[in-house]
């Protein structure tokens, strides 16, 4: 079968300038990360501001005077945790970083990226991935969480939160 030129020439424009919109799509979508530390050893900026906006999201506090997750430092303990893990674990978790960032605010119906979506839209962005019918996705949410989770409860200011009183190294035998 051949197909006449004028249809080749006519889709490989559109194809041309479909990978174009993407490609400005995307640079224009990964500007303007602004991470407040001065110094990262694990993370990329865009990656270390998603992680502040998940943990204050995944570790949110559920009553007043709780610590905050900005107050436990957690992004930058997974900053420190990511630079100690094998290259491909960070390639995987910076990937999955970039679908939480750009892709699965799309398929919850937001046009922006989930670090600039408000705190009850990100709540919405993360139900999606954790009740996904991916396995894929599913996982990745429940190792993110539990990253998040070891950065936040090792700070023992949130010990009380859980009724956790803490290590009993140095006390007396029963």
């Amino acid at each position: 079968m051949r197909l006449p030129r004028r249809k080749v020439l006519k889709a490989a424009i559109g194809l041309g300038a479909l990978g174009l919109a993407g490609s400005v799509i995307g640079v224009l979508r990964s500007r303007g990360y602004d991470a407040a530390r001065p110094k990262l050893v694990g993370l990329e900026p865009w990656q270390f501001v998603v992680v502040e906006h998940l943990a204050r999201r995944v570790c949110a506090a559920d009553a007043p005077g709780v610590v905050t997750p900005d107050d436990a430092d957690v992004a930058g303990f997974v900053d420190a945790y990511v630079a100690k893990m094998p290259r491909r674990m960070r390639r995987d978790l910076g990937r999955f970083l970039g679908v939480v960032e750009q892709v699965a605010p799309a398929f919850s119906g937001f046009a922006s990226r989930f670090s600039r979506l408000a705190p009850s839209d990100q709540d919405r962005v993360l139900a999606s991935l954790e009740s996904s019918a991916s396995d894929l996705l599913r996982g990745g949410f429940e190792g993110i969480k539990a990253l998040l989770f070891m950065g936040y409860y090792r700070d023992a200011r949130t010990w009380r939160v859980i009724g956790y009183d803490g290590p009993r190294v140095d006390a007396a035998p029963p």
